[in-house]
């Protein structure tokens, strides 16, 4: 039994040589470290020609809508792990990025425009962080300055609306925005964020004038 089982280990060493292609070599050597990582990455360079994996470069090409380099983005967002790094690029298992663009056709996100809104939503938030922050003045400096003049400058607080009346504005705004195709000229998403579509730069608009001569 003992000889049988051995022979059976021989026969799967033969078999795992030729496969990674050290059978000619030693047997002390056929599965040494510096073997199996050359054997590695040659098999890593065979399916990158085969077309198994995706440049990040690539990408584009299969996830309608993606910019141009989108890896770092579903590596750090939807935590996509089935990829490998060579040298500076990175390559991604095709069938997992086809499976990615398939979800998310189905779920209807560009993966662009989700891009963007994750990095508008990002610069708000640092915006709106700042603004409580001031310049710290010099040591015994007053950080700001009222004229002796001012005083006895109030009002009483206006009477807040009743939440009828504000839930009947909202409810105009978006008939509005319905009416007037604002959709047109802005996306909302998730009824709590908004982004133009497109910005137009006044300055700019001699450039775009149908009376601008070419």
């Amino acid at each position: 039994m003992e000889k049988k089982i051995l022979q059976e280990i021989r026969e799967l060493r033969i078999v795992l040589a030729r496969v990674i292609g050290t059978e000619d070599l030693a047997i002390k050597n056929q599965f040494s470290i510096e073997t199996l990582d050359k054997a590695a990455s040659d098999f890593k360079k065979m399916s990158i020609e085969r077309g198994d994996w995706v440049k990040d470069e690539d990408i584009y090409k299969i996830i309608k809508g993606s910019h141009y380099h989108s890896g770092n983005f579903i590596r750090s967002e939807f935590g996509f792990k089935n990829f490998f790094k060579r040298g500076r690029t990175y390559y991604y298992y095709k069938k997992d990025i086809i499976a990615l663009a398939k979800e998310l056709k189905e779920r209807n996100v560009n993966l662009g425009r989700y891009m963007e809104l994750k990095e508008d939503q990002a610069k708000f938030k640092k915006y709106i962080s700042t603004i409580p922050q001031n310049k710290k003045g010099k040591k015994k400096e007053r950080p700001y300055h009222l004229p002796d003049e001012l005083k006895d400058i109030t009002s009483d607080p206006p009477k807040m609306p009743s939440v009828d009346l504000v839930r009947e504005d909202l409810k105009k705004l978006k008939e509005e925005f319905f009416q007037f195709k604002l959709s047109d000229y802005v996306d909302i998403y998730n009824d709590n964020h908004a982004m133009m579509k497109f910005i137009y730069h006044f300055e700019n608009s001699e450039k775009y004038s149908p009376l601008t001569k070419e």
